[in-house]
């Protein structure tokens, strides 16, 4: 249904922009070129509507109904682009409660100072050789 009514829609969009653009304007004369309103009044008597009038005036409607149509069949359908989409992975922090903390096992005051003073050896080579 929906591909028969956006058949229609087009078709009746092709309509439309032939007829307004073959219809001429209301100063089409010599003095609407240069700003004149000419021979016919804005707001006065048009006389008879000519066929691409006419045409033009059911095709807008026949545009708005089909586009209205439309719309509301989009909604039947229902439903999402991402529907069927997974979720992207994401990585959780670890949640740091007391019972779930590891426990680094503490140094002594000794092995401490072996340790600071291993880096500031490798520090110290690391200086040398440059």
């Amino acid at each position: 249904m929906t591909t028969f009514i956006t058949a229609i829609h087009i078709i009746i969009c092709f309509i439309l922009i032939l007829a307004v653009l073959l219809q001429s304007g209301k100063s089409a004369d010599l003095a609407g070129a240069f700003g004149g309103a000419g021979s016919q009044s804005t707001f006065g008597p048009r006389g008879a509507q000519t066929i691409l009038s006419k045409m033009t005036t059911i095709s807008a409607v026949l545009f708005m109904f089909t586009s209205f149509g439309l719309w509301i069949l989009s909604g039947q359908e229902g439903g999402s682009v991402l529907e069927n989409e997974k979720a992207p992975i994401t990585e959780k922090a670890a949640a740091t409660t007391p019972d779930t903390k590891k426990k680094v096992p503490e140094q002594q005051p000794d092995e401490k100072k072996q340790a600071v003073q291993k880096k500031t050896e490798n520090k110290n080579t690391s200086e040398e050789k440059k």
